[in-house]
């Protein structure tokens, strides 16, 4: 048994000695961010200490309860965020397979031969020797690579990044999901708005026409003014089947984002009536790099290309390895279990690569290449960040200021609409001044609802661009915290949310 010994004891020496991890340790990128965040001078400022509008659940951002119970639905039966899931979990399953090269493979094996001679056999027993043989064998199979340079450390230390960063974006997709659909469901009601003006117009230029047919039969009207009202009465009308159709073709879009066959939609607030106002806290910028989780995936992927420079690098070294068998074996089935059928056999082996044409090395620069294309990515996404909040920043404040504008303008045109119809019963004007007054208030009640949507949605897309979206989400909860206990190398809640410090 002395043999033995020494060995488990080399083994031991070995693995203890492992501690020699190459290839570098991850490191966040230095980033500079903009001295005055572009946009934020015209937004409302939140007061100090209080949660902003990427800090808040998307339940709070938005107040309209069928808005809120479509997202919620949505977060359950979208088909993106059910396969988001299952990328997840198969993550998961690749991390526990590369950890698994830490540990010895040990396979039971057993087998036996049974053989009878006979005189007619073509070499002849000698006399005495028994006819019969047997040979039986049951034991255990070991193989171990000892990770002496690091190599399955580093591969581990990659596929943790790259489960951390697909349970990231199952947050994305959540985060997009949220957004699509109160884009969708606002789109829908502003369609609903266009609907009501498009009918309220057409039965208020039905009773135009009706005025100038009895105009008409009194002799105080002429044909012309018939045939414009008439044509007043038909352009609002052709809207309508149009509206409709876009209307129904939205609501087919959030069944689409529901996982659910076509249909019907339940309306909430009309559009007038949503919330539109926002608040925007100072130090914006470093408050992006933990929230949003594009830039949080782009960090994990970063981490994951610098650990395999490690992985890569551990091929240049010696593998030390493992093999060995150990059981019992007895010439009969009968004594396989006595004390002197013990077997067993352990051989240490040692791999050096020599010569590979360079294919190693060059493994290693196309790791180190990865890892720097990795960190040009990160950056990238933490400026394209910066731009979209800009964006975001100065279309809500733009798009609130025209909506302004839109209000005073519909209100100057449907004054002008009821004087030009007052001085036309009167007598004063011709039917062509209530023509062109009511055509212009038309278009303009529908560019106004349409600037309100417009606001709403800058709203939607500010939030997003803030980083939030997914939080109050089914994915705010990491799928890594339902790895088996005991399981030291799963991510935790923490790890997950916030990804290397």
């Amino acid at each position: 048994m002395r043999p033995i010994r020494h060995v488990c004891v080399l083994a031991v020496t070995l693995t203890a000695a492992a501690c020699t991890v190459l290839g570098p340790d991850y490191e966040r990128p230095e980033t500079t961010e903009p001295a005055a965040f572009r946009g934020l001078e015209g937004a409302p400022q939140a007061a100090a200490g209080d949660r902003t509008l990427g800090d808040h659940e998307w339940s709070a951002v938005f107040q309209d309860p069928v808005l809120r119970d479509l997202i919620g639905r949505a977060l359950e039966g979208n088909y993106d965020v059910r396969i988001a899931v299952e990328r997840v979990l198969a993550a998961r399953a690749r991390l526990t397979i590369v950890r698994a090269d830490k540990y010895p493979d040990v396979n039971l094996s057993g087998g036996g031969q049974f053989t009878r001679s006979t005189e007619n056999s073509p070499q002849a027993l000698p006399p005495g020797v028994d006819k019969d043989n047997e040979l039986a064998f049951l034991g255990a199979d070991l193989a171990w690579e000892i990770d002496f340079w690091g190599r399955i450390e580093r591969a581990t230390e990659a596929a943790r990044a790259e489960l951390l960063a697909t349970d990231l974006a199952r947050r994305a997709v959540a985060q997009s999901v949220v957004a699509s659909l109160a884009e969708a469901y606002y789109n829908l009601i502003e369609l609903d708005a266009e609907l009501e003006i498009a009918r309220r117009t057409l039965d208020s230029r039905k009773g135009s026409l009706r005025l100038v047919s009895l105009r008409l039969e009194q002799g105080v009207a002429n044909k012309v003014e018939l045939r414009q009202a008439e044509g007043l009465v038909l352009s609002a009308a052709v809207i309508i089947p149009d509206l409709e159709r876009r209307a129904e073709q939205a609501e087919n879009l959030i069944h689409l984002l529901l996982g659910e066959d076509p249909g019907p939609v339940p309306r909430g607030r009309p559009l007038l009536a949503q919330e539109r106002s926002i608040a925007v806290p100072e130090g914006l910028p470093s408050e992006l790099l933990e929230r949003r989780p594009d830039i949080a995936i782009a960090e994990q992927r970063l981490v994951a290309t610098n650990a395999q420079i490690g992985a890569a690098k551990a091929l240049l070294y010696p593998t030390i390895a493992l093999t060995g068998r150990g059981g019992l074996a007895s010439e009969k089935l009968s004594d396989l279990f006595e004390h002197d059928s013990l077997t067993w056999e352990l051989t240490p082996s040692l791999t050096l690569p020599i010569f590979n044409a360079g294919r190693l090395a060059a493994n290693v620069k196309v790791t180190e290449s990865q890892q720097r294309e990795a960190a040009l990515v990160y950056l990238q996404t933490i400026r394209g960040a910066f731009r979209e909040v800009a964006d975001a920043l100065v279309g809500h404040e733009k798009s609130r200021e025209v909506r302004e504008f839109r209000e005073r303008f519909e209100f100057t045109l449907r004054d002008q609409t009821q004087l030009s119809r007052k001085r036309y019963r009167g007598g004063v004007t011709s039917y062509l001044e209530v023509l062109d007054s009511e055509r212009d208030h038309f278009d303009a009640e529908l560019t106004l609802v349409q600037a309100v949507r417009d606001e709403l949605l800058t709203v939607v897309f500010l939030y997003r661009a803030l980083g939030g979206g997914w939080q109050g989400t089914p994915a705010a909860q990491p799928l890594a915290q339902q790895a088996p206990r005991g399981d030291a190398d799963t991510p935790d809640a923490t790890d997950t949310a916030a990804g290397p410090q």
